[in-house]
């Protein structure tokens, strides 16, 4: 059997998922299609009622992907629910009829390494550390790439002179991309940063400026919450969140304890997945004088549930107007539209006054 393998679609760093798997097993990797309408009507469809929108949106990346001739899924993750899907997710498509191997990377609720190279080395008896090694080094490099990138658009895209130029250079960036190694990353990410910063802006020195924090998976993958990121800039707003793949693989653990400390007023311990570093970003940001806060979340996601019971107390302590997103299969983008726009007018106004 020749192996094509697979794996949940997650905004950008699907790029860097196919680039280790393709170079580190030598076999074919499907990409799934990026998450639309179908992926979450497929993926409710046989998914339970309460279950949270990450496992929607993963069952029907998989079966999107078993439709393209995938034979061999893989499922990393963790920190909270996410951590669980494996299992339920394997048993429910083989109750579907689908033919293929399914590889869960987690362990106690964390992507486990050693998992990882296993799973490899099986793949590929011709895997060793030193490979795996250099390509994870590569991929990580990638991610922080991405990341950084991303950052600067979200602050500047919005303001850009000529419509559409940041966007037509990310496209290009990231298509150089393609089984680059190291030194060329490197010398590609230099290069391509300072034409971001050739592109031209008009920047007001009043700008609004909005935070979006929640859950993990609702702000790393833009599809999933209809592109509100994206429509924000694109009214003319800096967008600042810090939440990505950079802060979850390496900072978050270095943080987490001092923001825990921080927000001593209003938590004392850590509430699970990223809701603790919800309540204190907002935080940090009502005290920079932000214009206003985008809470989004998965329905039924416990964590961001508990820190909605808190964040109305930082709302009025630092008079910062907060909107709040709860995305499932149910949803539609002209209701986000909707409530975005008024969100806009409201902060716009607040501003002016």
């Amino acid at each position: 059997m020749d192996r094509v393998v697979s794996f949940p679609h997650l905004g950008n760093y699907y790029i860097v998922f196919e680039y280790f798997l393709s170079n580190v097993l030598k076999c074919k990797v499907i990409v799934p299609p990026a998450t639309t309408k179908r992926t979450i009507e497929l993926g409710a469809k046989y998914s339970p009622d309460f279950v949270c929108v990450p496992f929607k949106y993963n069952l029907g990346n998989y079966i999107e992907t078993l439709e393209k001739g995938a034979n061999t899924l893989i499922q990393g993750g963790g920190g909270c629910r996410y951590g669980y899907y494996g299992e339920l997710e394997e048993k429910i498509l083989r109750d579907l009829g689908y033919k293929f191997e399914f590889y869960n990377m987690i362990s106690d609720n964390h992507i486990s390494l050693k998992k990882g190279y296993r799973f490899c080395k099986k793949i590929n008896k011709k895997t060793n550390l030193f490979m795996c090694g250099y390509y994870l080094f590569n991929s990580l490099l990638m991610i922080i790439f991405i990341d950084k990138i991303e950052k600067y658009l979200r602050l500047n895209m919005g303001f850009e002179v000529e419509k559409g130029s940041f966007e037509e250079l990310e496209k290009k960036y990231f298509n150089s991309f393609k089984n680059n190694g190291v030194f060329k990353n490197i010398y590609l990410y230099c290069k391509y940063k300072r034409k971001f910063k050739k592109i031209a802006i008009d920047k007001p020195k009043d700008h609004l400026r909005v935070a979006i924090l929640g859950e993990l998976y609702s702000l790393i993958d833009d599809n999933t919450s209809y592109n509100t990121e994206r429509k924000l800039i694109k009214m003319g707003i800096e967008v600042y969140r810090d939440t990505d793949l950079t802060y979850l693989l390496i900072t978050k653990r270095f943080k987490l304890a001092r923001m825990i400390k921080r927000g001593k007023k209003y938590i004392k311990y850590h509430l699970g997945a990223d809701a603790s570093g919800t309540i204190v970003k907002s935080l940090d940001v009502a005290k920079k004088g932000f214009d206003g806060i985008l809470h989004l979340k998965s329905f039924g996601c416990t964590p961001e549930i508990s820190a909605m019971s808190i964040l109305p107390k930082i709302s009025d302590e630092y008079n910062i107007p907060i909107l709040y997103f709860s995305f499932d299969a149910e949803d539609n983008e002209v209701g986000v539209d909707t409530r975005l726009e008024a969100f806009y007018d409201m902060i716009k106004s607040k501003k002016e006054k």
